[in-house]
């Protein structure tokens, strides 16, 4: 597919210096560099600036919030030359929370830490169309390389506790030695197509009306095709034939690849399986580029930013090529 690194999270040419990450002299030449710069992460959450142009925050490493980080940076790699390190500072506790709303879809709450000036943390699912590719790219890298320390803190083969290495790309057991590296979910996402129709599915706790993709992790053995196969037949009972892939997309919620593909259905009848989506529909064309515009009530397109709407918008246009 010619435009597949369009799709958001993806194709901003990041340098990730991953030679830089087990240089300890070169590191440390990196952190005491006034140039290098830091970007913010709290609870998942990413810092960007207030006004116009909503870019990722970029502080100086001698900013004194950074020292509220609850782990050692991770280097994300290098902008322009210079380069660019995570923090998390989640054991911050703003004055005033609203606890429900972060357990919402889509958290549309803002935290201001007073230390930072004209900025605020925001859910990255929700704003991550709003900033530049290169921006997008730093966010999910931040956030998928944090979040996977947080939830691989020990040794998964004796369970003590482990460390970080190589500027937060490894995990370390002092026990017994073993080596941990940062966890991508490999995940399809289908574009199922029967004539001038696509189906569609929703999960359960989705908001009213929204229906994407089909999607499904991929199990151990498999190909990406037989995948899709599966996951199709067994959330909507549905057959499909040929399978060609289109493209990929990092979703750091928390930690899956989606690898896009196209599918022909060899069957119309669709039987799903309650405990996998809430429903299943096939949509013609034109009600799908009627509900990309507003204009069908009752039924609600992927997000932007997801690469279920990259697909769906590219389909529309005809660019599956």
């Amino acid at each position: 597919m010619r435009h597949a690194e369009q799709v958001t999270f993806g194709g901003s040419g990041l340098d990730r210096a991953a030679a830089l990450r087990d240089d300890l002299p070169a590191l440390a030449a990196a952190m005491q560099d006034p140039d290098s710069r830091a970007v913010l992460f709290w609870r998942g959450k990413c810092l960007v600036s207030n006004g116009e142009h909503e870019g990722l925050t970029r502080l100086p490493l001698t900013h004194p919030v950074l020292g509220e980080a609850v782990s050692a940076p991770i280097l994300l790699g290098r902008d322009d030359g210079t380069a660019v390190f995570a923090y998390d500072i989640s054991g911050w506790q703003p004055e005033t929370l609203d606890a429900a709303a972060l357990g919402q879809f889509i958290d549309r709450s803002e935290q201001v830490h007073p230390s930072v000036a004209n900025a605020r943390f925001v859910e990255l699912r929700g704003h991550m169309t709003r900033l530049s590719a290169h921006d997008a790219e730093l966010a999910a890298t931040g956030k998928g390389i944090l979040g996977w320390h947080a939830s691989h803190g020990f040794c998964a083969k004796c369970g003590q506790a482990s460390t970080i290495h190589k500027a937060g790309w490894e995990r370390i057991c002092p026990a017994c030695g073993a080596h941990h590296f940062p966890r991508t979910d490999p995940v399809v996402i289908m574009l199922i197509t029967r004539g001038n129709k696509v189906l569609l599915g929703r999960s359960h706790g989705w908001p009213e009306g929204m229906y994407s993709c089909l999607a499904g992790f991929v199990e151990p053995g498999e190909t990406i095709e037989a995948a899709v196969r599966r996951e199709v037949a067994e959330e909507a009972g549905i057959e499909v034939g040929a399978v060609r892939y289109l493209a990929s997309q990092p979703w750091p919620f928390p930690s899956s690849l989606m690898f896009g593909c196209a599918g022909e259905a060899l069957s119309d009848e669709i039987n799903i399986d309650p405990v996998e989506i809430e429903d299943a529909r096939w949509v013609s064309r034109e009600e799908v580029a009627d509900a990309m515009a507003g204009l069908r009530e009752g039924l609600l397109p992927a997000r932007k930013g997801a690469i279920a709407h990259f697909l769906l918008r590219n389909w529309l246009a005809d660019r599956l090529d």
